[in-house]
C-alpha cells in the first residue's frame, strides 16, 4: 500500500488538535495540564487512523498519551526563554538549544508512551510496572548525578527536573530496542525531533510577534507551535510503521481510563486554576465589581462542566462498546467531547466570557479551530490508514543526524541577536 507522507490528513489533523491542546494547556501548566493536551493528541491520532483495533482501545491509548505528554510538565523553562532574548550568540543559542532539548524529552516521552501501547500484541505485551521502575529509578539516578555531582544546572535557580525527565526518556528508549519495540522507537524518536523544533521554533514566533510590537499572546503562539510540530512529528512516526493488530483492552481497562481522562484530569486541572485566590486576582484584572459572585459562578462552570461531560463521555463509549463494532461515530465524539471540554475549561478560567470579543485576544481562535477540525473530520471519515505492509527501517543515523543540523540551521539563522539587539528587554537573562 501507499506509504503516507508527513503532509498527510492523519498528520495535519493530529499536529493541529495537539496545537491547540497545548496552547490551552498555557491556561494551566505543569504536569496535569500537559496531560489533558496529551491525551487529547493521542486520540486525534487514532480517530484520523481509522483502524478498529486502536479505537476500541481508545481511552487506554489516550491514556498512555496523557501520562506520556504529561511526565514532561514537572521541568521549568520560562528562564530558558529568558536567554534566548539575550543579545549575544553564546545566551541566544543556548537558549534555543535547551528549549529543543525540553521540547525533544517532552515528545520523546509522550510519542515513545504512546507508541508502546500501539504495538501491544495479545503475543506481547509490555511490562509496565518493570518499565515504570526502571524510568523512575534512572530519571531519579540522573537527576541526582547530573544536577548534584556534576552540577550540570540548566535553569538556574528554577527547577532541573529536566535531567529527571532525560534519565526516564533514555529509560523507556533502552526499554523499546532491548524489547523489540520497534515501531514505538521510531515514533518516540520523530515525536522527540518534532517537539524539539517545535518549541525551538515557536519561540522564535514569539520574539518576532513581541519585537514587532503587536498586542498579542505571543506565548501562546509559541505554545501551539511546540504542540503542532510534536503532533505531526509523532503522526509521522505512527503512519510511516508497519504495526500489528493490537490487543484488545479489558472492558474495565477503558471504563478505568475513560474516567481518569474526563474526571480526574480535569480534576486535579480545576484545583490548579480555580482556586478562589487566583479567580479573585482575575476579577480584579477584569475590573468586576462583584468580585465574590464571580468567583463563585466560575467554580460553579467548573463543577458543571466535569459533571456533564463526564457523563457525556461514559455515555457515548458506552454506546460504542455494547454495540461490538468496528467504528462509529462515538469515538470521534469522546475525540471532540475532549477537545470542546478543555477548551471551555480554559475559558472558564481565564474569564473570557467577561471580556470582549477580540481579535487580537489568541482564545478567539480556539472554537473556530475546534469547529475546523471537525469539519474537516466529517469532510475526510478516513476509516482505513494506509499504512506501508513493507518492513520498517530503523532510524538511520543520518536522517538524525539531517534533522538535527537543520534544527542547529535553525538556531543559527533565528536572528534572535538581531531582534532583540538594542530593545533593552528586560527580562532578558544572561547563561554565560
Amino acid at each position: 500500500m501507499k506509504r503516507v507522507g508527513i503532509i498527510s490528513y492523519p498528520t495535519l489533523f493530529t499536529a493541529l488538535l495537539l496545537g491547540l491542546a497545548w496552547a490551552i494547556r498555557g491556561h494551566f501548566g505543569h504536569e496535569w495540564g500537559a496531560a489533558w493536551a496529551g491525551a487529547i493528541g493521542a486520540l486525534a491520532l487514532i480517530v484520523a487512523s481509522g483502524r478498529s483495533d486502536w479505537w476500541r482501545a481508545a481511552p487506554v491509548l489516550a491514556l498512555l498519551g496523557a501520562v506520556g505528554w504529561g511526565a514532561g510538565g514537572m521541568m521549568s523553562y520560562g528562564i530558558v526563554v529568558g536567554y534566548c532574548r539575550g543579545t549575544d550568540f553564546a545566551n541566544v543559542a543556548y537558549g534555543y538549544a535547551m528549549l529543543a532539548v525540553i521540547g525533544g524529552l517532552y515528545g520523546l516521552i509522550g510519542g515513545g508512551m504512546l507508541g508502546l501501547g500501539l504495538e501491544t500484541t495479545s503475543q506481547k505485551r509490555p511490562d509496565w510496572a518493570a518499565l515504570l521502575a526502571q524510568m523512575l529509578a534512572l530519571g531519579f539516578l540522573s537527576w541526582g548525578f547530573l544536577i548534584y555531582q556534576l552540577e550540570l544546572f540548566m535553569t538556574p535557580p528554577r527547577s532541573e527536573l529536566w535531567a529527571g525527565c532525560l534519565g526516564a526518556g533514555l529509560a523507556l528508549l533502552w526499554y523499546l530496542h532491548r524489547n523489540g519495540y520497534h515501531a514505538a522507537l521510531r515514533v518516540a524518536v520523530f515525536s522527540c525531533f518534532g517537539a524539539g523544533a517545535g518549541f525551538a521554533l515557536g519561540n522564535f514566533f514569539q520574539s518576532l510577534g513581541i519585537a514587532s510590537g503587536l498586542a498579542y499572546n505571543w506565548w501562546n503562539v509559541m505554545e501551539f507551535t511546540l504542540g503542532f510540530l510534536g503532533g505531526l512529528g509523532m503522526a509521522y512516526g505512527v503512519v510511516s510503521s508497519k504495526w500489528p493488530q493490537r490487543a484488545r483492552p479489558a472492558a474495565a481497562s477503558n471504563w478505568a481510563a475513560l474516567l481518569l481522562l474526563f474526571l480526574l484530569i480535569p480534576l486535579f486541572n480545576f484545583y490548579a486554576a480555580f482556586s478562589t485566590e487566583k479567580l479573585a486576582r482575575l476579577a480584579q484584572n477584569l475590573q468586576l465589581q462583584q468580585a465574590d459572585a464571580f468567583v463563585h459562578t466560575q467554580q460553579g462552570a467548573g463543577w458543571l462542566l466535569m459533571l456533564l461531560f463526564a457523563a457525556g463521555a461514559c455515555w457515548l463509549w458506552w454506546q460504542y462498546a455494547r454495540q461490538d463494532q468496528q467504528w462509529g461515530w462515538q469515538v470521534p465524539g469522546l475525540l471532540f467531547a475532549c477537545v470542546l471540554y478543555y477548551t471551555l475549561f480554559g475559558y472558564v478560567v481565564k474569564g473570557v466570557f467577561y471580556q470582549p470579543y477580540s481579535l487580537a485576544q489568541s482564545t478567539t481562535l480556539y472554537l473556530p479551530i475546534v469547529l475546523g477540525a471537525g469539519l474537516w473530520w466529517w469532510w475526510r471519515k478516513t476509516y482505513s490508514l494506509p499504512l506501508s505492509d513493507e518492513p520498517q527501517a530503523p532510524l538511520r543515523p543520518a536522517t538524525a543526524l539531517r534533522l538535527l543540523l537543520l534544527w542547529l540551521l535553525l538556531v543559527a539563522v533565528t536572528a534572535g541577536i538581531t531582534v532583540w539587539g538594542g530593545l533593552g528587554v528586560e527580562d532578558a537573562h544572561q547563561r554565560f
